[in-house]
């Protein structure tokens, strides 16, 4: 497509002379343009789909996959149905919890808000989010209905440690002859566990099912059935499996989807919104090729009427200034695409280091739900940016190159 002639000529424009370097110095800026457009679009992007990977597998690991809820009433034929549930294809576990809100508060006097959760010593073995991570105690010790387990973050703000007691406050309270008065359950603390997720670390506590049962009034009944399966993605038929195995019970289904799909739909939003937006530093640095490239057309406008007259036809004119537009276009898309993926594979470094350089907190937890900033390269994006950035920017040089093609070489040479 290009000879050697026009390859020759497009790397000799490429190169400054005495006199030429604005025009270079543009053409630069631009390169360097595109580079930063390409990387921090690439960046974004791996920083928010590992926002959602980590936001998912800290949801599912704590969750589970499917629920299955008591439409009316407490499920009190449970073990049953968990039984039953576990012996479809392609679930693999199936347990009853008991969970309401309660106040949480310590013998130091603090308080805080949050879920407590009964559930069998198997399930809670079955939630590798909370099961791998036990940084203090042990969830053999959770003996007896008087133990819990709970979140780091929640620990550190009641001040608790393992063998202390805190106190579950539940909303409901007990009707007495003088009115309703709060009902307050003490528990020794067995285990504490980190996820790293601040929401549950901060407010969630583990106890044995039964001690659930009887502090939030539920006798021998479980609030739900928490269903994990192996592919999270396809549940659909696994949602109608457990319906048709149980056809006349008062019960509602809902998967991980249902239960997120605002959390999950605002992060897409987002994604969405944030490519678009950093794809205009890529359309500005083309506009900036484009400059670039109509000053080296003037610049060059002598040299070029004298190529026309020693034979180069007006298509090799267009394609030497093709040449120059592109190069500069893929050699700065290909630069971005280095920078990107470099900084993906060392972000939560590079992210340690300005914290410490700075003094600032740059990734609250409280804020952004987990402790470290997580990048995932999707390789399927990347190459649409790789393939939108050399689009654009030959997009960027059509129009000074038809104007370069488009010189009369007679009136030029006259000019001068």
């Amino acid at each position: 497509m290009f000879n050697a002639f026009e390859r020759k000529v497009a790397a000799r424009y490429l190169r400054a002379r005495r006199g030429e370097r604005f025009v270079s110095v543009i053409a630069i800026f631009s390169l360097i343009g595109i580079a930063l457009g390409v990387a921090t679009l690439i960046i974004v992007m791996s920083v928010m789909n590992g926002f959602r990977q980590e936001l998912l597998a800290q949801i599912l690991g704590l969750n589970g996959d499917i629920a299955v809820y008591g439409a009316s009433v407490p499920l009190t034929n449970y073990d049953e149905m968990a039984t039953k549930i576990r012996a479809i294809r392609g679930v693999t576990a199936a347990f009853p919890i008991v969970e309401n809100e309660v106040l949480f508060s310590s013998p130091q006097g603090g308080a805080a808000g949050g879920v407590a959760r009964g559930i069998t010593p198997a399930g809670l073995a079955a939630l590798p989010t909370v099961s791998h991570h036990i940084v203090a105690g042990s969830l053999a010790d959770m003996s007896g209905d008087d133990t819990v387990a709970i979140g780091a973050g929640l620990a550190a703000k009641l001040d608790l440690r393992i063998g202390q007691t805190i106190s579950l406050i539940m909303p409901q309270g007990k009707q007495t002859i003088i009115g309703t008065i709060p009902s307050i359950e003490s528990f020794k603390i067995a285990a504490i566990f980190q996820t790293g997720m601040q929401i549950y670390d901060s407010g969630y506590v583990f106890m044995p099912l039964r001690a659930a049962q009887t502090l939030f009034q539920k006798p021998d009944a479980a609030t739900q059935i928490q269903v994990f399966v192996k592919h999270p993605d396809r549940d659909d038929a696994i949602m109608r499996q457990i319906a048709t195995d149980f056809p006349n019970a008062p019960i509602n289904i809902g998967d991980w989807r249902h239960a997120n799909d605002a959390l999950f739909a605002a992060v897409v939003v987002e994604g969405n919104v944030m490519f678009l937006i950093l794809t205009l530093i890529i359309i500005v640095a083309a506009f900036n090729v484009i400059s670039s490239l109509i000053m080296m057309v003037k610049d060059k406008a002598k040299d070029i009427a004298i190529l026309r007259t020693m034979g180069a036809g007006s298509n090799a004119i267009m394609r030497i200034f093709l040449m120059c537009g592109a190069s500069v276009g893929v050699i700065g898309t290909f630069t971005g695409f280095g920078l990107g993926v470099v900084f993906c594979a060392h972000i939560e470094q590079i992210r340690e280091f300005v914290q410490t350089m700075t003094g600032t907190k740059l990734f609250d937890p409280t804020v952004y739900y987990l402790e470290s900033l997580p990048a995932v390269l999707d390789w399927r994006q990347v190459l649409e940016v790789i393939v939108m950035s050399c689009t654009l920017s030959l997009l960027a040089t059509i129009y000074p190159s038809w104007r370069a093609a488009k010189i009369d070489p007679v009136e030029t040479l006259r000019s001068e």
